[in-house]
């Protein structure tokens, strides 16, 4: 790790020391409210105490219960997350900034989740093969968010402007002419009131396409170097990574709920979570935890198939710019600003890493070869 001070890997690890306990620590947190009201009558006993005798309150104190009390649980560790990445200079938004966006997630997230249990639910008491319709709205549905995410929720919580005219703006264009996207804007995120991290992205489709770049990579890196950042982000855009990776969630949404049907339904555990019938709402928290546990089955191996993408991006990049001295340049940039672990522990990046390590992304650049010419007769 030639690339990087001693006091620059160790400032990384200690940030990772101080973060990764408290992120597990949630995790299994989570995952143990989950069991342990999924599993037990405890569920159902709560979403029949917040939701009455009728149907349509027990779906209403499932979608409450469901989104409040994981957030409740949630709420400190992600806290001492916070007061530990402002120690490490990487938070910038105050106390009230950070509950306002809390309280934007729980307005999004609530009639999200009281739509899919209402729907789950309507259709489980008016069909036996209703997890055939399910599946069909849950692959619809990532559809849709995956179209939502960049144009409706995006703007909740960050502000956009245009780039200011001038050689950068240019360059990015022109960037992303050459690798035929076409690109409507180039937009600057107000990261910095959150944060010192630095990023860019390609967020949209088609006509609404644009370039963002956080204004604290404008203010901290070289202009090549951002350009690099987006290279690697157009890249995405040429392999069709979001397009693609819209199919395979949506295909791989519509087969977890046949997954979950044949498990919700398990007499057994219908009588562990105090349900008489999947169609009882009540069985809400037994859905929930089958869910959990398998998002946590799935997550390494979605965390190996995002590595493979982000790999062949860097390639993109390396290829569109023919620039493996600025492409290390920013790799050392990000992993500098943002506080990353060059080379973090094996097991902890199989599990959760959804990059490369940088360690990884600076070797591959100095691997990297230009083709060699096509002989033309």
């Amino acid at each position: 790790m030639g690339d990087f001070s001693a006091e620059e890997v160790g400032r990384a690890r200690a940030l990772r020391r101080g973060v990764w306990p408290v992120a597990l620590g949630g995790r299994v947190a989570a995952l143990g409210l989950m069991l342990g009201l999924g599993l037990t009558t405890g569920g159902a006993g709560l979403v029949a105490a917040f939701g009455g005798g009728t149907w349509g309150g027990r779906v209403a104190g499932a979608a409450v219960s469901l989104v409040l009390l994981p957030e409740v649980l949630g709420l400190p560790f992600a806290a001492r997350g916070r007061v530990v990445r402002r120690r490490f200079g990487l938070v910038t938004q105050g106390w009230g900034g950070w509950w306002a966006d809390v309280l934007r997630g729980l307005l999004i997230s609530l009639p999200l989740t009281f739509g899919a249990l209402f729907a789950v639910y309507a259709l489980a008491g008016a069909t036996g093969h209703w997890w055939v319709w399910a599946a069909l709205g849950a692959a619809a549905l990532t559809v849709v968010m995956s179209w939502a995410a960049p144009m409706i929720f995006e703007p909740l919580f960050n502000r956009f402007t245009p780039m200011e005219p001038g050689p950068l703006r240019d360059a990015l264009l022109a960037l992303a002419a050459r690798d035929g996207v076409t690109v409507e804007d180039v937009l600057v995120a107000d990261a910095s009131r959150r944060t010192t991290a630095l990023n860019a992205y390609v967020s949209g489709f088609g006509r609404t396409r644009r370039i963002v770049v956080y204004d604290t990579l404008l203010t901290t890196a070289q202009p090549r170097e951002v350009e690099l950042v987006v290279a690697h982000e157009l890249g995405h855009v040429v392999h069709r990574d979001v397009p693609r990776g819209t199919a395979l969630g949506a295909l791989g949404a519509a087969v977890g709920v046949c997954v979950l049907a044949a498990v919700v339904t398990w007499r057994p555990l219908l009588d562990l979570a105090g349900a008489d019938d999947f169609a009882d709402p009540r069985s809400a928290w037994l859905l929930a935890a089958v869910a959990t546990v398998g998002g946590a089955v799935a997550g390494p191996l979605g965390c190996a198939v995002s590595r493979g993408v982000e790999r062949r991006a860097d390639r993109h990049a390396l290829e569109l710019t023919a620039d493996p001295a600025e492409f290390i340049a920013m790799q050392r940039r990000l992993t500098v600003a943002n506080i990353g672990d060059p080379d973090p522990p094996r097991a902890l990046h199989l599990m959760f890493g959804t990059h490369p390590t940088p360690a990884e992304r600076i070797a591959a650049a100095r691997a990297w070869r230009p083709p060699a010419p096509q002989d033309t007769f």
